[in-house]
């Protein structure tokens, strides 16, 4: 979804600056408009900058939210089930860079994914993962946005997430389908 109409905000929004990730407030009436809306995020410009607004605050965009965002309740007992490598990836590309609109799977910042029991029972999955730049700081939050994600997935315990920058990510790390959505094919 993409709009080029420019939208008033409803009511005072919070949103994360791109790529900064600092944490800003958009008040009532500031005119955005609408970059990218995929998994459950808004990348909106403000015509200043670029801010990241989750589905939780899509009212503020006189939107519906894109998806629920489900809040995992950690109390809870975990199944002891396999996890399916398939349902991980699932949700991984579910999870997408704010300011390219690929999902992190295809565009190749999952450096390595591991699956293993849970000492409590369930399953722990271990990854680690990288960011197109460095210094961007949207890193702990798409690390959050997997992290909630995989904890959705039947079975899965705990999510370890590392950030890694070695080797650095380059568009060859992108698969066929991403770059064939971004025109590098």
């Amino acid at each position: 979804m993409q709009r080029t109409k420019p939208i008033r905000l409803q009511r005072d929004c919070s949103a994360l600056l791109i790529p900064s990730g600092e944490p800003v407030i958009l008040p009532k009436g500031t005119e955005v408009s609408i970059q990218q809306a995929l998994g459950d995020t808004y990348t909106v410009n403000t015509g200043a900058s670029l801010a990241r607004i989750d589905s939780d605050n899509a009212d503020a965009l006189g939107l519906i939210p894109l998806r629920p965002t489900p809040t995992v309740a950690k109390a809870q007992p975990v199944e002891d089930v396999p996890v399916a490598e398939e349902e991980i990836q699932r949700q991984l590309r579910s999870c997408y860079d704010p300011e390219i609109p690929v999902n992190i799977f295809d565009l190749g910042l999952i450096y390595n994914c591991r699956t293993r029991p849970h000492p409590q029972g369930g399953s722990q999955i271990h990854i680690d993962m990288t960011l197109t730049a460095p210094g961007c700081g949207m890193g702990e939050v798409l690390a959050r946005d997997v992290e909630r994600k995989l904890l959705q997935i039947p079975g899965v315990h705990a999510v370890d997430i590392r950030l890694v920058f070695d080797p650095p990510w380059d568009a060859s790390r992108m698969s066929d389908a991403a770059k064939l959505q971004l025109g590098l094919l």
